[in-house]
């Protein structure tokens, strides 16, 4: 079986239709729902994702996958918000299991193969900053997939070719409105978390906005996902936004993605300051270099400035250890010192170098440790055994 994930328009599929006959396409159907965070595809149906919309088997497919094509709308140095949700619904196809591979932490593999994934980038004149972004950002991918790159490629194509796809040119449309809008002088803070008001993504906005003195204002994005054109609506309001995010296969999730595609689509042109707190469950911060740089390349695109933003790892321990009396006194120190220096420029409307924030004086071996014991557990409380954790299909 060979595999294609493409997000191209019907006309642009029609073109190249019959180089791919016999393959099984993956496309955008209007049906596939976004990864909610729940890690069912590890506890619950260990390699298949639990969300029954026709992507479900995503991990299923790669493994089963003689041969793999990626083809996707470069978007920020990755890719478009289709094909980053098909691979948000694919880390079924690794285990939960965490180990340090050539001096970084990665899930286990649950397949012995290694597979070989040709990516092909669409988009206009690239230069030779946006290449090495998106070189660098899909060897990312294949590290923690255990795959390598088979091919890179770069097409250029020109927008009266009708190159942008569907979603995006339904999104010029319908924000035509947002021209209008007034701007609030309030702080907009924004959990772009699937798990809405359980994510460790709210709580680390929460001990940033105490060292905000501005008005703030607080949405999740997970109350938005049916509702983009009115979220980008709210989002233009404000002059100052914060984002706080977990890490989603080494990139932006698929949901905060449809967002940026929204606000890069309106006209509204005026300057906006972008802040970032960004979160993993890997205990290297560095691993989310490629997020904010996506979030700096989204902000120049729209011509906003990007003002830095704070890269947390061990974001699971961090997150719990928020709730202490003083987080500056244990191993968040280095997390809520940085989210201190990070609300301090927010409340100046100034900007901060990009900041790195790990575990202060908590070994990475402990945090692996503590990490791995608790998928058996997980697994238990939902009837299964800890062999089927590592389910193969």
């Amino acid at each position: 079986m060979r595999l294609l994930i493409h997000d191209l328009n019907d006309e642009e599929w029609n073109r190249i239709e019959d180089d791919y006959k016999d393959w099984e396409i993956i496309s955008d159907n209007g049906s596939i729902k976004p990864c909610v965070g729940c890690f069912g595809c590890w506890t619950k149906t260990p390699g298949v994702c639990m969300i029954k919309d026709g992507y479900d088997r995503m991990g299923v497919l790669f493994h089963k996958a003689g041969e793999v094509v990626v083809m996707s709308r470069y978007t920020y140095g990755g890719f478009s918000s289709f094909v980053k949700n098909v691979f948000d619904r694919s880390i079924g196809l690794v285990l939960p299991y965490m180990k340090v591979f050539n001096g970084e932490m990665h899930h286990e593999k649950r397949y012995p193969e290694k597979q070989e994934i040709t990516f092909i980038f669409r988009g206009k004149a690239f230069t030779d900053t946006q290449k090495e972004h998106a070189k660098k950002y899909v060897e990312a991918v294949c590290r923690n997939f255990h795959g390598d790159i088979k091919a890179l490629k770069f097409e250029n194509i020109e927008e009266s070719d009708n190159t942008f796809s569907d979603n995006a040119a339904e999104s010029k449309e319908n924000t035509s409105s947002l021209e209008t809008v007034s701007e609030s002088q309030n702080i907009l803070l924004i959990n772009c978390s699937s798990r809405g008001d359980d994510a460790n993504s709210l709580k680390f906005l929460k001990y940033l906005s105490g060292s905000i003195e501005c008005e703030t204002e607080s949405i999740n994005l997970l109350t938005y996902l049916n509702k983009y054109d009115e979220l980008a609506e709210l989002v233009t309001s404000y002059k100052r936004i914060v984002f706080g995010m977990p890490l989603y296969v080494d990139g932006i999730p698929s949901t905060v993605l449809r967002l940026l595609e929204k606000l890069e689509a309106n006209v509204n042109r005026d300057k906006k300051k972008i802040y970032v707190v960004a979160n993993m469950g890997f205990y290297e911060s560095r691993q989310i270099c490629n997020l904010l740089g996506m979030m700096e390349e989204w902000a120049e695109t729209c011509g906003y400035e990007y003002c830095g933003g704070v890269a947390i790892g061990a974001g699971e321990m961090m997150g719990q250890m928020m709730r202490m009396p003083d987080p500056t006194k244990g191993p968040a120190r280095n997390v809520a010192l940085s989210l201190k220096k990070l609300g301090q420029a927010v409340n100046e409307g100034t900007s901060i170098e990009n900041i790195y924030a790990d575990a202060y004086k908590f070994p990475r071996v402990l945090y692996q440790i503590a990490g791995n014991s608790g998928w058996p557990r997980s697994a238990k409380r939902n009837g299964l055994k800890k062999k089927d954790l590592l389910k193969r299909w």
